[in-house]
């Protein structure tokens, strides 16, 4: 009996998190995140947001979707676990001459009262965090009655997806962590939201990352991706063999024909309305 109950312990969640937000906090992930700036403008349009709208970016990064809800005069309160990030965004904000509240925040634990936006995105952010269903009831929560929640989440087969297999063959995840391309599939959203939805929308689509060559892609994201950029800290010597790994997996992925790199990647716009 103790045997089986080992192996259904309830993860700890607030270790795994500030492992996760040292990680995210390693590198530079603005240098990655600008490069996925139409995610968030497609985001917004699939949303159909107003003018006025009152909307929150969680797990916002560098920005991507807070920028994209802001130059559709929406009033934007962006939010992060990581403070650098946010400077990030506020930097772009200001450089766009865009009014946009940057407030540090956890995911799982939203500052901000029942109700409080008209709605609430996420863009390849809350995706990653380690309780998600605390994470999927505080979106619900913040968010008003008949308010809109859209996401923005990669596949488990695509790219992304296939890249964080390669990482846990090496460094495995933490005993009962659910994966987090679980937001990426349509269980997974009914898993986490259903109940709590009166419409559900789920379009597949891909984002294309464009880099001067495979060995042009290791470099930016050995050096800048937090994820890989620990990975390789954490292997020490074994660390060209997870090198090895992400070049093959490019190199299947690769759809370029001119010498440079083109790897399309699977991801889901994820469109609620709450109850």
């Amino acid at each position: 009996m103790s045997n089986t109950a080992e192996k259904f312990e309830t993860p700890d969640f607030d270790s795994i998190k500030t492992k996760q937000q040292a990680s995210w906090s390693s590198g530079d992930y603005a240098i990655v995140g600008t490069t996925l700036q139409i995610v968030g403008e497609q985001l917004c349009e699939s949303m159909n947001l107003s003018a006025g709208s009152k909307v929150l970016d969680v797990a916002a990064g560098n920005g991507n979707a807070t920028l994209a809800a802001a130059r559709r005069f929406c009033d934007v309160t962006s939010t992060d676990y990581v403070a650098e990030l946010l400077e990030k965004g506020r930097a772009r904000a200001q450089a766009d001459s865009l009014s946009v509240c940057f407030r540090q925040a956890d995911a799982e634990n939203l500052p901000f009262d029942d109700g409080e936006f008209t709605a609430v995105l996420s863009t390849f952010g809350v995706m990653f965090t380690p309780h998600q269903e605390q994470a999927a009831h505080e979106l619900v929560r913040v968010c008003r009655s008949g308010g809109t929640i859209g996401l923005a989440n990669w596949t488990p087969e695509g790219f992304i997806g296939q890249l964080f297999k390669v990482i846990g063959r090496h460094i495995p995840p933490a005993p009962g962590l659910k994966p987090p391309s679980r937001w990426g599939t349509k269980a997974g959203i009914e898993a986490l939201f259903g109940n709590q939805a009166s419409a559900i929308s789920i379009t597949p689509r891909n984002f294309n990352f464009r880099y001067l060559s495979v060995d042009h892609f290791i470099e930016v994201f050995s050096n800048y991706y937090g994820p890989i950029h620990k990975a390789l800290a954490a292997l020490g010597e074994n660390a060209p063999q997870l090198e090895s790994d992400i070049q093959a997996l490019l190199a299947t992925m690769n759809v370029a024909t001119d010498g440079t790199l083109c790897v399309p990647s699977a991801y889901v716009d994820v469109v609620l309305t709450k109850r």
